[in-house]
């Protein structure tokens, strides 16, 4: 199966008459109904309902849309990839990145990497264990994440490890919600047990609360991004970067409720697999790293 094949007949899937698929393939209507008509002779089936006006696909070519549309990306892919190759121009570098610095963070790397080395990047986010997974597997050459500012732990033999900078974590709300903040019980957003900043809450911000505070858990996510709209629609306080809520704490769509000592210092650290890093992976390191603080 070709691609300008797949591309004819999802032209005309996707624009409902041979009339406007030929138009977007940059065909006269004679030169379009040609090509598929050679479609379905090379096929040696029909793939269009001509008792119809305007023509349509057969049902069961319709049923394959999924199909036909994935195969096009693929191929579209495969060419892009060796086209590539053969110019020297194959210097895709992947990322990966924990689901709130992909926020934040990300753009800025993106911009760095693009602009310096003119290759292309390709983000992926996760929890933070999943993209250390995902460094060690191979299936990303560079890794961003949080550490709490300050704990060093014992060293990862298998990382490069550097300091792009400083974070904090801290709580937000809409500003009804704080001035409502009263009887001890609090409603949160919290992120799972089991991810980092569900980590992090649970060792460092719930034993911090004021003596007789109770939790009420409104929400749980893992996803930063999510906790953030939810504390906008005033569901509950949740503890977000301080990169992300900056321009609603400066116009006042979202207030902090409480004191500095219940903010969290994040570090944002880049990691690189020390032994095994593709050349391109080792470029991009050496251009983040110098450039990070």
């Amino acid at each position: 199966m070709r691609l300008d094949w797949l591309e004819d007949i999802l032209a005309v899937l996707d624009t409902g008459s041979f009339v406007r698929a030929a138009e977007r393939r940059n065909l006269t209507q004679s030169a379009f109904t040609r090509r598929i008509r050679t479609i379905e002779d090379s096929l040696g089936a029909p793939l269009f309902d001509r008792s119809c006006k305007p023509v349509t696909l057969l049902p069961a070519i319709c049923a394959q849309e999924h199909q036909m549309r994935r195969l096009a990306s693929d191929l579209r892919a495969l060419g892009d990839s060796l086209r590539g190759a053969a110019l020297g121009q194959d210097r895709a570098i992947s990322l990966a990145c924990q689901h709130a610095i992909t926020t934040t963070v990300s753009p800025r790397l993106v911009r760095q990497l693009t602009e310096v080395t003119g290759a292309s990047v390709r983000v992926r986010s996760g929890n933070r264990d999943e993209c250390l997974l995902m460094l060690l597997s191979g299936e990303v050459d560079l890794v961003v994440t949080y550490d709490l500012a300050g704990d060093k732990g014992a060293p990862t033999p298998a990382f490069r490890d550097h300091k792009l900078g400083q974070e904090t974590l801290r709580p937000v709300c809409i500003p009804p919600m704080a001035q409502s903040l009263t009887g001890g019980r609090l409603p949160v957003i919290t992120y799972p047990r089991d991810v980092f900043l569900g980590q992090v809450m649970e060792a460092h911000v719930w034993p911090s609360l004021p003596s007789g505070t109770h939790l009420h858990r409104k929400a749980e996510t893992a996803l930063t991004l999510a906790a953030y709209h939810y504390a906008l629609d005033g569901i509950g306080v949740a503890w977000l970067p301080g990169t992300l809520v900056q321009h609603d704490l400066a116009t006042g769509a979202l207030v902090s409720p409480f004191a500095e000592d219940l903010q969290i210092t994040l570090e944002t650290r880049l990691l690189c697999l020390r032994d095994g890093a593709r050349d391109s992976a080792l470029e991009a390191w050496d251009i983040l790293a110098q450039d990070g603080t």
